[in-house]
């Protein structure tokens, strides 16, 4: 048994995000998650893991922590994460702020589904440079982790330095919102095991059942149990048959995605992935 979510790119075009909320909480799925580009910039040079046209969804985002906020206000159970959220193009201390004081206002829901980046012009615009962006990840996810369990919080690293500083709320979940990894590189399985609480790939990125056994490697490596590692994957093309496989293979979660589009559009969708959810269970 999975627990079943769904992902939305969040747009001004698309159903409001307190709707699908509602919608979704009302279904009975666990969770949901948007995405976030702050913005993507016109000269197009860098293209996106998966090749093609970029579509217009990606410069259309909400801002994913303001959706989410939404989302909490109309709900009562539904676990709201981001995926992903894209650490280098924000303030470790601004960003630390934003995750708990949204899991403390959702009273604990939150997930914090992050990741690097592929656009070089997105990142360089936030004064982060690409071939540096992993270690600058690795810094502020720790930073924010130190804020978010400690009084006096301090970091002195290469990319993230602060002396003692307070900093108020501290999340509900102890020791922050569990932070999960979008990242599917030959490098991701160790940076899952060394910072983050769970793996989130993506379907139809790589083989994924031998992508979990280098993760299994990994986590071997550094004498961590895999019982510590969640497992989400992030599936575009929903079936029965299809998340049942993923089930057998160990993932705990399965998120769905559903189309940027109008709620008359969507609704009848989320429905469909409701059957699938309810035949899992």
């Amino acid at each position: 048994m999975a627990d079943v979510g769904v992902f939305i790119f969040a747009t001004d075009y698309a159903i409001h995000p307190a709707e699908l909320a509602q919608a979704a909480e009302e279904r009975g799925f666990e969770s949901i998650f948007f995405p976030e580009h702050t913005h993507i910039p016109a000269s197009r040079i860098s293209q996106r893991p998966s090749g093609g046209d970029l579509p217009q969804e990606y410069w259309h985002l909400h801002d994913p922590f303001l959706a989410l906020s939404a989302a909490a206000a109309v709900t009562e159970r539904i676990k709201l994460g981001t995926a992903i959220c894209l650490v280098p193009e924000h303030d470790p201390i601004v960003l630390a702020k934003l995750a708990a004081s949204l899991d403390t206002l959702s009273n604990g829901r939150f997930i914090l589904g992050i990741g690097a980046g592929w656009n070089a012009e997105e990142m360089g615009d936030h004064g982060v440079a690409f071939k540096e962006r992993w270690k600058v990840t690795r810094e502020r996810v720790l930073a924010m982790r130190a804020i978010w369990s400690e009084e006096e919080a301090e970091f002195h690293g290469e990319y993230v330095n602060f002396d003692r500083l307070w900093a108020y709320p501290k999340p509900v979940q102890p020791g922050g919102p569990p932070v999960i990894l979008g990242a599917q590189s030959k490098w991701a399985y160790d940076r899952v095991v060394d910072y983050c609480d769970g793996w989130l790939p993506i379907e139809g990125r790589g083989e994924i059942r031998a992508e979990l056994e280098e993760l299994r490697a990994a986590a071997d490596r550094a004498g961590r149990s895999m019982d510590t590692i969640h497992l989400s994957v992030l599936s575009f093309s929903p079936d029965e048959a299809k998340a049942r496989d993923y089930i057998e293979m160990g993932f705990q979660r399965l998120i769905f995605a559903l189309p940027p589009a109008d709620a008359a559009t969507v609704l009848p969708i989320l429905d469909q992935y409701a059957d699938i959810a309810r035949k899992l269970s």
